[in-house]
């Protein structure tokens, strides 16, 4: 079973507030060069609950694109049966665009029942996503996930508040899947990167948060989602790689907060399940009833 940094053996990432219930402890670690596949079955699961649905990915280009095979946005689009209708794909980099374009054109045609569109921005996420949401904004009753699998700190504070309070109140907030990086952390945050690092931590508290060890740091960043954002469900999950000297360590996490009471469930059985066949339709039938009765409370950790 994989380890923190400090030694401390992990559940989850997740942080023990009133707004969280912890589940079992992690039988099948999520490695870095499969994170695109808990993506992928986690979107099958959320589409299959949905029956519909919009997919955001701020940073869509693949990661490396030597090896497209592990590219979220491919597997994304590949889940079958074809039930998300519309995907917004942004990405700065012009030679990553052009390889999302291609995605597109790659796509088979849909069928008569089948209903689907593809967009892809070129530029700063940060404030290409305020222009398309403002000329499409997203229903009240349209389920909606967002990847932010940044780069780091590509993404800004302000740009996940903009999309947390995108939605009229009253309805689901989109759903967020964050990357938070841990390993090389402090590598990367430096004296000359200050205004991004403002930008993308949303005040000048950074320099207190990176002095945190690296599972409090998950623990107080995770917890934002529902202080500050207001999410009824934020857990972070841990994708593990090798270190330096050979070994096992948090190279970062993912943060999945979500409305709805079926998802924290869904994403815990997607990072199980993952690298499994997927079930079929009768399964997903049972697993949908299962998170049901499974479903975490929202007023109180156990």
């Amino acid at each position: 079973m994989p380890k923190a940094d400090d030694g401390e053996l992990l559940l989850l990432d997740v942080p023990q507030t009133e707004r969280v219930k912890t589940f079992k402890r992690i039988e099948n670690p999520i490695w870095t060069n499969n994170k695109a596949k808990l993506i992928e079955r986690y979107l099958y699961y959320f589409a299959w609950v949905t029956h519909h649905g919009t997919y955001i990915d701020g940073f869509a280009g693949p990661q490396r694109i030597e090896n497209q095979d592990m590219w979220s946005a491919r597997l994304v689009l590949a889940n079958r049966p074809r039930l998300l209708r519309h995907f917004f794909l942004f990405d700065i980099d012009a030679i990553k665009v052009a390889l999302l374009n291609q995605l597109k054109l790659d796509q088979p045609p849909l069928t008569k029942k089948e209903k689907r569109s593809i967009e892809v921005y070129q530029g700063d996420f940060n404030s290409n996503i305020r222009e398309v949401l403002k000329a499409h904004p997203i229903k009240g009753k349209e389920a909606t996930f967002c990847l932010l699998d940044q780069r780091t700190f590509e993404c800004d504070w302000s740009t996940v508040e903009f999309i947390a309070q995108h939605k009229p109140a009253g309805h689901n907030k989109i759903e967020i899947f964050y990357f938070l990086a841990n390993s090389w952390i402090h590598r990367a945050a430096s004296k000359k990167n200050k205004p991004a690092m403002r930008r993308w931590f949303g005040n000048d508290g950074w320099e207190a948060f990176l002095a945190l060890k690296s599972v409090a740091r998950t623990v107080a960043f995770t917890e934002r989602f529902t202080k500050e954002l207001g999410y009824k469900f934020a857990y972070s999950f841990p994708i593990y790689g090798h270190d330096s000297n050979g070994g096992v360590r948090t190279m970062y996490s993912m943060i999945h907060a979500s409305d709805h009471p079926k998802a924290p469930v869904l994403m815990h059985r997607a990072y199980q399940r993952a690298e499994t066949v997927k079930e079929d339709k009768d399964q997903l039938e049972l697993i949908s009833r299962q998170a049901e009765k499974m479903k975490p409370c929202s007023d109180g950790a156990s």
